[in-house]
């Protein structure tokens, strides 16, 4: 008993030490739990809006701006990857510099007072080069990938570790006090798991338990996996989550990847989400119980370099995302979830706290209401008809709900936000010319004629491009030699032969004699393609160079590490006398990258002794694999910049010797005729771009940039004229705003709760051009029923003839105005008892254009 009280006593001496050393440091010590609720953070439930913002597609200089914005727009976390390839490229030397900063990125978050959600993986898919794994990976000894496997097993702990161990050593897991309260360990397994079997599960709860010993205070999720072991969190992602629930019930239900639009890949339209449809599927959600909601993408940036992967995904990875690729502001998806955040926010208390009571009102309409203890009530009023509004009778009162919609009611009565009735202004972004020119374009070809017999070698037969070049390049040749008799027929009259190449790609550049005989390419959804061509062969011997090219390595599906890229045949020639005749087993030649790859050409410091030709001179020819280089100056401003390659084909880019990414002027196909936010959202569904290049434009981080004497260099694979290429600035070209006139129905509370008494009173519509830019004409103005949306406003059938003189006297020359919607603002009704609305549409252009005389 005396050992007893003396241990107790130094125990509560330790303890207090501790205490008071702890406050006297004022370290405190965070915690975050769950229950089937909510994640709980520091005792307390909350209801959570996160944000994918991945910080190697933008740059450092962007990151406070893009977690500022993303704040400002009612988002609490910060959710990003973290790319295993980028930080060990190889195997034990690590890379956390630049646009690899991890840890710098998450202090950003937390600077900004935002919480972060880290996901691990470290398989990440994300449209990245082989899915985030390096490509050193795949030739470890007896390696399977995302399997029961002990070589691949102790890879991923190894990284796991060491990202866990980097995080608590700078002490930024919630548990420390840092902003981290989510880890992911794998990604979307569940559909490899089924396939694997046994070894599947086993390789799953292997990874889940794996990650709950790193012992980092904080919870882990797994998305897309239904039997995540517990304590670890099954998760949705994505369009729709409403369906979904954890497969515990004390768990809370978390959509960790609510997609706001859709990657684009070269030779396919741009995707794009209506956000009356995605706020609709946000609201679902919430008002089925769930808690945590991350936008998959909130910023989607660029694919810099060469981390596209998929294939043939794009450089930009704009995503539609309320923040778009250059980190501007896209009205009026940002505001209108912006608005969406709020009313909920006003719900949370009674959303954390009970169950909803589900009550019909009508063939296709839910009210969901939750009500508190405390005598709290919240509502979901939705109508889920695609193509009917419906009035509905709730709590004594009638809502008219549009199709496909949900209104939110954060006291049961007053309806504070609908999903369908966007109401925040929306913005119509341009590229404009800059007042940069390229001087003294210079070109360089790739020499054809000659090989460099200290960078290839010879063997017999196709070689898969990957096991040859380990991913340090795109290019790959494979070059062979046909002798051909004098007797042969085509070279006497007769029709000339063809050559056929099976590829698994992802593009194939044919060379006959050191003349470009022709060009395929296959696509997403067919890797495997074929080149068929006629071959002009003179007597003798004949040298054919295939310049096999990668387009991003595959970053989803099944033992994607065995996939086959390059050319694996046959390769054959047919038309001769002999008929056809097989190439694929005679010898063939083979060099990784190209040659001015060797030389460095795209980088300032390269010591090549090249002599480059005039591009003057260059273009006449029009030649293929042809490196160009210019130097510019940076523009004025500090607008987002990018290149304008439309007159150009397919190659890539670099600026002062970074490189911006591929580029490629393919044409998009697709169906861009119908788009309504109402009904079941796909990627098909709202397409823009078609018949026009796939992507055009390529951004050029601003931070990249010297004052003078930047380095511009293009490899063009294809031919184009570099000069059509221009420097081009990002930029609000008009903003538009809808707002109906006053109703008499809005009650105190909705002013008092949600917004300013005069903007519910006496409406107005605000317009706002970007800091540095001024009105400088209304494109459109309708006080009546205008018809259409931003950029193609029509006036109704009802419309005050007064509407632009208005509109040009309140704001022409104003960075920003607000007009009044009422009937003695327009000189008179243009139409009694019915409910109008104004519809503004204004061109915003530089100050110093405006001042002197636009243009």
């Amino acid at each position: 008993m005396g050992e007893m009280g003396a241990g107790f006593t130094v125990r509560m001496f330790v303890w207090f030490l501790l205490g008071f050393l702890l406050l006297g440091s004022e370290i405190v010590q965070c915690s975050v739990t769950y229950d089937r609720k909510a994640l709980v953070i520091n005792g307390q439930r909350r209801i959570l809006f996160s944000g994918s913002i991945h910080y190697p597609r933008s740059t450092p200089d962007m990151w406070e701006g893009l977690i500022q914005k993303a704040k400002d727009g009612g988002i609490d976390v910060i959710e990003t990857y973290v790319f295993w390839n980028l930080h060990e490229p190889t195997p034990g030397k690590y890379d956390f510099e630049g646009r690899n900063d991890l840890v710098r990125f998450v202090k950003t978050v937390q600077k900004a007072g935002l919480y972060a959600h880290l996901r691990i993986g470290p398989y990440v898919c994300a449209e990245w080069n082989f899915g985030g794994f390096p490509v050193w990976l795949k030739y470890v000894p007896g390696i399977s990938f995302r399997t029961d496997n002990e070589p691949f097993k102790r890879a991923m702990k190894g990284f796991t570790e060491k990202i866990v161990e980097l995080m608590k050593s700078e002490s930024l897991f919630e548990s420390q006090g840092g902003p981290i309260i989510l880890s992911q360990i794998e990604n979307e397994y569940g559909k490899q798991a089924q396939i694997f079997g046994a070894e599947g599960h086993n390789y799953m709860t292997w990874a889940a338990k794996m990650a709950v010993e790193t012992d980092t205070g904080v919870p882990w999720v797994m998305c897309k996996e239904d039997d995540a072991p517990d304590p670890v969190i099954n998760t949705c992602n994505g369009f729709y989550c409403d369906s979904f629930a954890p497969n515990k019930p004390y768990k809370p239900a978390i959509w960790t990847e609510a997609w706001s639009g859709w990657f684009t890949e070269f030779g396919g339209p741009i995707h794009q989400r209506p956000v009356q449809d995605l706020a609709f599927a946000v609201a679902r959600f919430i008002q089925k119980g769930g808690s945590f909601v991350n936008y998959y993408m909130y910023h989607g940036g660029t694919n810099f370099g060469r981390t596209a992967g998929g294939p043939f995904v794009s450089t930009s990875y704009d995503y539609d995302a309320p923040i778009d690729e250059y980190g501007l502001i896209r009205q009026p998806k940002y505001g209108h979830l912006k608005e969406l955040h709020r009313a909920i926010k006003l719900c949370e208390k009674a959303l954390v706290s009970a169950d909803p009571t589900v009550t019909s009102l009508g063939n296709k309409q839910q009210a969901h209401v939750y009500s508190s203890e405390s005598g709290g009530c919240s509502a979901f009023l939705a109508n889920y008809d695609t193509e009917s509004a419906a009035r509905v009778l709730f709590n004594n009162m009638h809502y008219n709900l549009p199709p496909w919609s949900i209104t939110v009611l954060p006291d049961c009565r007053n309806a504070v936000f609908n999903t369908a009735k966007v109401g925040v202004q929306t913005s119509q972004m341009q590229m404009l010319p800059t007042n940069t020119e390229m001087f003294r374009w210079q070109s360089y070809f790739e020499d054809l004629s000659s090989v460099d017999d200290s960078s290839t070698f010879t063997t017999p037969g196709l070689l898969e491009q990957i096991n040859v070049t380990r991913d340090t390049s795109d290019y790959l040749w494979y070059i062979t030699s046909v002798d051909i008799g004098q007797t042969e027929s085509f070279l006497h009259g007769g029709e000339l032969p063809t050559l056929s190449v099976q590829s698994t790609g992802h593009a194939v550049h044919v060379f006959v004699n050191g003349q470009l005989s022709g060009s395929a390419f296959g696509t997403r959804e067919n890797r495997r393609f074929r080149y068929t061509g006629k071959v002009n062969l003179h007597a003798g011997t004949n040298k054919i160079a295939l310049l096999s090219v990668a387009v991003g390595l595959p970053n989803v599906g099944g033992h994607f590490e065995s996939w086959n890229t390059g050319i694996l045949g046959p390769v054959a020639l047919h038309g001769l006398d002999q008929g056809k005749w097989d190439l694929s087993w005679q010898k063939w030649t083979y060099q990784v990258g190209l040659k001015g790859e060797v030389m460095n050409l795209a980088y300032p410091t390269s010591g090549s002794s090249v002599e480059w030709m005039e591009a003057s001179l260059a273009v006449q020819k029009a030649q293929p694999l042809t490196w160009h280089k210019a130097f510019f100056d940076a523009p004025e401003g500090d607008e987002p910049l990018a290149l304008d390659m439309q007159g150009m084909g397919k190659g890539q880019i670099w600026v002062n010797g970074e490189s911006i990414g591929r580029y490629w002027t393919a044409f998009a196909t697709g169906n861009c005729n119908h788009c309504s936010y109402a009904g079941t959202y796909k990627p098909t569904k709202c397409q823009t771009g078609c018949g026009q290049p796939t992507q055009r434009w390529y951004h050029v981080p601003r931070s990249w940039l010297k004052p003078g004497q930047n380095l511009l260099v293009i490899f063009e694979e294809l031919g184009g004229n570099p000069s059509t290429i221009s420097l081009v600035k990002r930029s609000v070209s008009s903003v538009c705003a809808e707002i109906s006139e006053y109703h008499p129905n809005i009650k105190n509370w909705q002013i008092e709760n949600y917004g300013k008494a005069e903007d519910f009173r006496t409406p107005k519509v605000h317009l706002r051009c970007r800091p540095g830019q001024t009105i400088s004409s209304i494109k459109f103005a309708s006080f009546g029923t205008p018809l259409g949306t931003c950029g193609s406003y029509q006036q109704g059938q009802c419309h005050a003839p007064a509407s632009y003189a208005i509109l040009e006297r309140k704001c022409v020359g104003k960075q920003r105005c607000a007009v009044t919607v009422s009937n003695s603002n327009f000189g008179q009704d243009p139409c009694p008892n019915v409910l109008k609305r104004l519809s503004v549409e204004a061109v915003c252009d530089p100050v110093t254009s405006t001042a002197n005389g636009r243009g």
